[in-house]
């Protein structure tokens, strides 16, 4: 197989030990200029930061808001969860919907549509009165939000150059990750109406931002190939390749949302279990983590590119959460500013969530690209369902401490495993088709 090259248009190449075909070039198409790049980076970065803070308000004022509605202290808990699964099940759904519609309609209409739908969603989640109304518009802003993140990746990355691609994702998961403590201030200080309406009315904002963003060259010669199959979520499976590479991008970042929706979720409950003289707060506990988090993605991208490898750096954070998982457990309940310092040190420590999607942009071809680094992190997201239920049902056999234990070597050593027989793709060439 062989690549066709073009200095001035886009071009689809081959991967090595792939069974891939190489697209022909199609007259016209001109890839974006560089300021095509940067507002496609700021569009994306802010459109992320604007999904991370709703999908962390709801936590944040899920009390205040459901006894608003009258909904009393006994249900308090299984109420959230209802709404917490129906958000969770938006996403999952949404994650294969939007990605699918990202190769076949493209990436920019699924940036600022996914965007449209969850801003909506969020200024009605302020006006809300009744819990079924409340689940609903969860479930549509779970849509929403699964779409965001993979499209803004698969757009920066394919308009970037291979070298210099890690930066702008990096740049889009920091600033996105910054969004979580936002919303915790935001839900602190204000209404909850009101912080729900700051988020819808942020993401609106955004939509004007829609008239200077490029569509990605290589969507374009792809679509422009009429033979080319495009955005067949099937297709992921259908080579044990292929599969291999879809299933493994997946499992690596588990750990990321085993520390958020297990360790950080839990917080008041792990400190009790630990002999903690005083209660830690899930929502300081989430601050914290993020403040980390915000801080490792920015290391974790950064080193990628200084040691030209997206591999070693999961390595590396996966073997530092190993550590803060193991000060998690010893040190942290020591004292309550100790507790939140580890805090901050797991979260810094999961923070390749940057590095993690843009190794599930790189490892496939143009025609699958946007399917699967839309749904690979709505999949790690949704693995906190399979994480926590397996740490509940744990738990009255090996106690708290023990199910979180052992639910986290678990995950560990599964993303160790997965990571092992995934390809390195720094600087790879993303100009390809998946046959």
């Amino acid at each position: 197989m062989r690549s066709v090259k073009s200095s001035t248009k886009t071009r689809a190449g081959t991967r090595h030990g792939a069974h891939q075909k190489p697209a022909g070039d199609a007259p016209g198409l001109v890839i974006a200029p560089p300021r095509g790049a940067a507002m496609a980076i700021l569009v994306a970065a802010l459109g992320y930061f604007v999904d991370i803070y709703d999908l962390i308000l709801f936590s944040i004022v899920r009390v205040a808001s459901l006894r608003a509605i009258g909904v009393g202290e006994a249900d308090l808990l299984s109420t959230g969860v209802l709404l917490l699964n129906m958000q969770m099940g938006g996403m999952l759904i949404g994650g294969v919907v939007w990605g699918v519609l990202g190769d076949k309609r493209g990436r920019l209409s699924v940036l600022f549509g996914s965007i449209c739908l969850y801003s909506v969603a969020n200024v009605l989640n302020g006006f809300v009165q009744d819990v079924g109304t409340y689940a609903a518009l969860r479930f549509v802003a779970g849509i929403g939000l699964a779409g965001e993140l993979g499209a803004g990746v698969t757009l920066v990355s394919e308009l970037m150059g291979r070298e210099s691609r890690g930066y702008g994702t990096t740049i889009i998961a920091t600033i996105g990750i910054c969004g979580a403590i936002a919303a915790a201030l935001v839900g602190d200080f204000f209404h909850w109406r009101t912080a729900y309406f700051v988020g819808g009315g942020l993401g609106i904002t955004l939509l004007l931002l829609r008239i200077g963003v490029y569509e990605s060259g290589m969507f374009e010669q792809t679509r422009a190939q009429m033979h080319v199959r495009r955005g067949n979520f099937a297709s992921l499976f259908a080579t044990v390749d292929r599969a291999r590479r879809y299933v493994g991008v997946i499992l690596i970042g588990v750990p990321i949302w085993f520390a958020v929706g297990v360790l950080i979720t839990f917080s008041p409950e792990f400190g009790r279990a630990l002999g903690m003289a005083e209660e830690p707060s899930a929502g300081r506990s989430v601050l914290f983590a993020y403040v980390g988090l915000a801080v490792g993605d920015v290391a974790s991208g950064l080193l990628s590119q200084l040691w030209r490898s997206r591999k070693k750096v999961v390595l590396l954070f996966l073997v530092l959460t190993v550590v803060g998982v193991g000060l998690y457990f010893s040190v942290a309940p020591a004292s309550l500013p100790v507790f939140y310092a580890v805090c901050t040190a797991l979260g810094f420590a999961t923070g390749y969530w940057a590095v993690f999607v843009t190794m599930a942009s790189e490892q496939f071809g143009t025609n699958v690209r946007a399917t699967a680094t839309t749904s690979a992190p709505n999949f790690v997201r949704g693995a906190v369902v399979l994480l926590t239920s397996a740490f509940q049902a744990a738990t009255p056999a090996l106690g708290v401490v023990g199910s979180g234990i052992t639910v986290g070597v678990v995950a560990l050593v599964v993303a160790f495993a997965s990571l092992a027989v995934l390809d390195e793709t720094f600087a790879k060439d993303l100009d390809f088709l998946e046959e």
